[in-house]
């Protein structure tokens, strides 16, 4: 999805007093990396903050912005979304002015998040700047994002980063060049702060450049535009497969977090003998706002109004909150697992 294009001031411009601030859990790579290594290396001042973005109170992470005089963040869009379930309120009694750059990395950053976001701690881009970009653990640092000199595109992650050779491929390996068609997203040659192998597994980290040959499979399906900008869709195994239709989780939980009254979603599929699978949403509202039938109606008309009527859920729950790893990734297979009876797997990373 192109909308709205944002043009920023340069706020990457270096600064010797930097206050940083990574919102990870420390245990993860951008946790110890980028809230012990990077910064202090960097010669910037890091602030590492062990609790949830809402505990003990809403507005905590706007109390550690103003109080310490954070200039830059790294965050996940599920953090940036939970702040949406409390609206602009809690941010707006707390001075902002210090952040000059925010960007956020993990999972597929919605445009409505991205917009919000923008508005209520970006100060319409008065003061901050904010992009998306993408990265995982092997690759030690994004790969695809979006720099000061570019146009941000919500809903678009970027381009590839200096050092990052991209492509979006099929299951055979050959590239795919028709803008906006999805594919596999892989990285085609290693670079320096590349991973070389997995600690005591050396056979798990060479199928990731046998999967599809001669490339490194990153495990999630990507589009890319007329003009070089991508979109991760979301991983392979959570795209959905209604009646013969390819459809990505993350396409149909942006289409359900742009409703004004959605503050986060999570999609999975489940089995369906006549359409091979059919779409489950978990949906936690924002506050003032109930789960009803009436509510649910209204969600199945905005995403058949948004994506058309193949995408729409058959069902919807509503649920308080949806389990989230530590590093705040949505677990969709533990929601999957409970739904349909199956064994939830390994959890030792859930938050909860």
């Amino acid at each position: 999805m192109v909308g709205t294009h944002y043009h920023f001031k340069n706020f990457w411009d270096v600064k010797d007093n930097d206050v940083f601030w990574c919102m990870s859990d420390i245990g993860w790579v951008v946790g110890h990396s980028y809230i012990v290594y990077a910064p202090l290396v960097a010669g910037a001042t890091t602030v590492f903050r062990e609790g949830a973005p809402d505990f003990p109170h809403n507005a905590v992470f706007y109390e550690v912005i103003e109080k310490y005089g954070v200039n830059v963040i790294f965050t996940a869009p599920t953090a940036v979304r939970m702040l949406m379930r409390y609206g602009e309120e809690p941010a707006s009694r707390y001075n902002l002015r210090s952040l000059r750059f925010l960007t956020c990395a993990g999972e597929p950053l919605n445009p409505e998040a991205l917009r919000w976001a923008y508005e209520h701690i970006c100060g319409s881009g008065e003061w901050a700047h904010m992009v998306d970009n993408w990265w995982q653990t092997e690759t030690g640092g994004p790969c695809l994002g979006t720099t000061a000199t570019m146009t941000t595109r919500p809903g678009r992650v970027g381009k590839p980063l200096p050092g990052a050779v991209m492509d979006i491929v099929d299951r055979e390996g050959q590239p795919i060049e028709e803008p906006d068609k999805g594919g596999f997203l892989v990285i085609r040659k290693p670079f320096p702060h590349f991973s070389r192998t997995v600690w005591g597994d050396p056979d798990r980290y060479a199928d990731t450049w046998q999967q599809i040959p001669g490339v490194y499979s990153s495990g999630d399906v990507a589009l890319r535009d007329a003009d070089g900008y991508y979109m991760v869709v979301g991983r392979a195994d959570d795209v959905l497969n209604v009646a013969g239709h390819r459809i990505g989780s993350a396409e149909v939980e942006s289409a359900l977090v742009s409703h004004p009254e959605v503050a986060e979603a999570a999609v999975i599929g489940k089995p369906d003998a006549l359409r091979g699978e059919t779409i489950k949403g978990f949906v936690t509202l924002r506050m003032g706002s109930e789960g009803s039938d009436r509510m649910i109606n209204d969600l199945q008309l905005h995403v058949r109004r948004e994506l058309g009527p193949i995408a729409v859920p058959s069902e919807i729950e509503f649920t308080p909150t949806l389990p989230k790893t530590r590093s705040g990734k949505i677990m969709r297979r533990l929601l999957k697992a409970q739904e349909l009876g199956l064994d939830p797997g390994d959890i030792t990373t859930l938050e909860e």
